[in-house]
């Protein structure tokens, strides 16, 4: 059997093209997982309090989030695989997706595989990640533990500049803390964060640990020079070191930026390939939202049907 229409990935690109899909009969098939090991649900199911998703007046916790969407899925009739897929073949016609216990024929295909936030890894990150630790300023910058504290943002190219920026509204102060001894940010950015009053620079230091008790407290930066340590008080810490794109999986097959980001055509979410489509951060270095990867979901889903139409 061909199945009509397959998602890779779930998350808030992947589950929106489904519900969409599924209201439009397609009987869509879709792997929650991928071939980078991804949690079902995506980047939502590692976040606590969602603020900034329409209907949600009071908040929503990510994680009831992917499963309330997962449930419409579900309503409308998709069928689920908790899978990684391993292998994917888009030379033939139809498309081939293979996990590690199933391979599907299908006529067209979603990709919502996502992107990961770079980490450094660094001592107490693990006890600390949505506990002062966190990749997401826009997401996180509300929550009341950045409420009038100081905080570091790790990072020396525009999103850290701007992530420093967004923070200062919330912040008591900034500590933006670059590897090198330059800023990698536009001119603008650069001007706009070396004059702020609520921003400290410290040049050529990387944090190499995090303290505190329930949530972070304070962290440990090393100067990358003279290899001295320095403890800072601040109540979070904020990664703007890039996201990878999970797109290994497609390479050689779909055409990638320089970035590894699946490139779509014009304002639409269709790829290189007649049939493919991406939705959601796999394809969106700027914005990474969920609301934006809803979106995109949502039409990637509409243009796959009408594809489907157009080719009978």
């Amino acid at each position: 059997m061909v199945e009509q229409l397959v998602i890779i990935g779930s998350g808030p690109a992947g589950y929106t093209a489904a519900i969409y899909a599924a209201r439009a009969q397609l009987e869509p098939l879709m792997f929650e997982g991928f071939a980078a090991g991804g949690l079902p649900g995506g980047q939502l199911m590692t976040t606590t309090e969602v603020e900034n998703f329409p209907g949600f007046s009071k908040g929503i916790q990510g994680p009831q989030l992917m499963k309330e969407m997962r449930q419409q899925a579900l309503r409308w009739g998709t069928k689920l695989i908790t899978d990684d897929v391993v292998k994917v073949d888009f030379g033939d016609r139809p498309f081939t997706i293979t996990s590690d216990d199933l391979e599907v024929k299908a006529k067209a295909v979603i990709i919502a595989t996502g992107a990961t936030a770079k980490r450094l890894h660094i001592e107490g990150e693990t006890q600390f990640w949505n506990n002062g630790i966190s990749a997401c300023a826009i997401c996180d910058g509300t929550n009341p533990l950045f409420q009038n504290v100081e905080i570091a943002v790790v990072g020396g190219g525009d999103s850290a500049a701007e992530e420093a920026l967004y923070l200062t509204k919330y912040a008591s102060k900034v500590h933006l803390l670059v590897r090198s001894d330059r800023l990698r940010a536009s001119k603008v950015m650069q001007g706009r964060v070396l004059t702020h009053d609520k921003i400290q620079i410290h040049w050529n230091v990387l944090p190499i640990s995090a303290q505190g008790d329930d949530v972070l407290q304070s962290i440990q930066i090393q100067d990358q020079k003279d290899h001295a340590i320095a403890e800072l008080q601040v109540g979070g810490l904020f990664y703007a070191i890039g996201h990878t794109p999970n797109t290994q999986l497609f390479a050689g097959q779909i055409d990638l930026d320089e970035k590894g980001y699946i490139k779509t055509i014009d304002k639409t979410t269709s790829t290189n390939i007649a049939g493919v489509w991406a939705a959601g951060d796999v394809q969106d270095h700027i914005y990474r939202q969920a609301i934006t990867a809803a979106g995109t979901g949502c039409m990637a889903a509409l243009e796959a049907e009408r594809w489907l139409i157009s080719h009978k």
